[in-house]
């Protein structure tokens, strides 16, 4: 007989103010320049799609995103780095790709550190194209980063 560990299965549902310590501990491990508590509260307080995944009783990722006027603006994408590479992120992708079109969006916005490969492979591998750059966007260790700036037809 063997045993076959299997990881829990995913769960992703609505952000609550409750879930903020939990999704802070992902940013704070996952970004060298996280978002902050204060930015989280305020896009749940105006009514931004904000989304977690869970895995058994943990967070492993979150997501944030604005839609109006036929767009949406994928705002924060974030997966706590022992899920990454695991399918959280593209799971979260799929889901706000999915409400963006629920909520006739007609086109997904978003930008990406340029330094990013692992989040850029993501996007790519789900039809977005690099529309342009915004020139030192992100801070950075020493400095600043370009972001890239990505697109995906959502018809």
């Amino acid at each position: 007989m063997s045993a076959v560990l299997q990881e829990p299965t995913p769960l992703i549902r609505p952000m609550r103010p409750t879930d903020l310590a939990s999704v802070m501990a992902v940013e704070t491990t996952a970004y060298t320049h996280p978002w902050t508590e204060g930015i989280l509260r305020d896009c749940l307080r105006v009514g931004y799609i904000c989304r977690v995944s869970e895995m058994g009783d943990e967070i492993a990722g979150h997501a944030v995103m604005s839609v109006a006027i036929g767009e949406a603006h994928l705002l924060n994408l974030c997966v706590a780095p022992y899920w990454q590479g695991r399918g959280v992120g593209r799971r979260l992708l799929r889901r706000m790709l999915r409400i963006a079109r629920e909520r006739d969006a007609d086109t997904m916005f978003l930008e990406v550190r340029a330094s990013n490969h692992g989040a850029r492979g993501l996007y790519e591998s789900e039809g977005f194209g690099e529309i342009g750059r915004r020139r030192a966007y992100y801070p950075a260790p020493g400095g600043r980063e370009d972001a890239v700036v990505y697109a995906r037809a959502l018809l």
